[in-house]
Formats: structure tokens, sequence, C-alpha cells
């Protein structure tokens, strides 16, 4: 039995091709009904709500109840204060600082020699920092 292919050429250049539009529409639809929810969204807080102190990372003494503030640092082995030696205060890879030490000073960390550097106001020098309590 020899297979006749002219016949079926024939047959299919005959037929008109049979374009369901059923699921394009479904599709479209679909995308519509996304783009629309999404954009009627609107975000539950915007950044105007916010104050100042929630925006800055930096504590003050009005954003906590303590006096210090615990800095860890992962190999922390040496603490300058006004250019004075303050390792004896580290406790397991930190430092309590003082809050004024926060908001007036200054503190350099540098992890990767494992040191932090702090520049006091000359007033509390002396209870710049002090070691953490762990508990």
């Amino acid at each position: 039995m020899a297979i006749d292919t002219k016949r079926y050429k024939d047959r299919l250049q005959q037929k008109k091709p049979n374009i369901n539009l059923v699921p394009l529409l479904d599709v479209i639809f679909t995308i519509m009904i996304f783009l629309l929810v999404m954009l009627s969204q609107q975000p539950a807080d915007t950044p105007d709500n916010y104050t100042q102190a929630q925006i800055s990372a930096k504590p003050t003494a009005s954003s906590g109840t303590s006096e210090y503030y615990l800095i860890p640092l992962d190999g922390l082995h040496k603490v300058t204060v006004n250019g004075a030696d303050k390792s004896e205060y580290i406790r397991g890879n930190s430092i309590a600082v003082h809050t004024r030490v926060m908001d007036e000073g200054q503190i350099l960390i540098d992890s990767s020699s494992g040191t932090i550097t702090i520049q006091s106001p000359a007033d509390i020098a002396d209870k710049a920092v002090k070691a953490p309590s762990l508990n």
C-alpha cells in the first residue's frame, strides 16, 4: 500500500486555519485585572509618616533607656578614647559607649584590624566607655 502524500497535501491546503480567540481573551482579561489591582494598591506606611529619629539608625538618649550602648565587633582587640588605650573594657568582643559620645563624638570602627577609635567630648572622656554587662 503506497502512501498518497499528494492527496494529503491538497487536503491540508484546502483547509482554512481555525483560530480560537477565547484563550487569548482570557489571558488579556487576566492581565488587565492583575494590572488594575496592582496599580490601585498604596503602601501602608509612606516615608512621610516616619520621624527623624526613626529614619536615623543612630541611637540617642531619647531613643533608649540606657546611658550606654553596646557596640559589638567580631575580633575586637583594641579600643582607644581620645588617644588613650581603653582595651581593658572589652568583654565578649564588644564595648559599651556613652550616649553623649554617640551624639556629640565620633566613632571609627575598623573591622579589618579589630579596632575602634573614639573621639569623645572632653568632659566625659573618663566615662566615654565601660565594660559591658553581658547577661
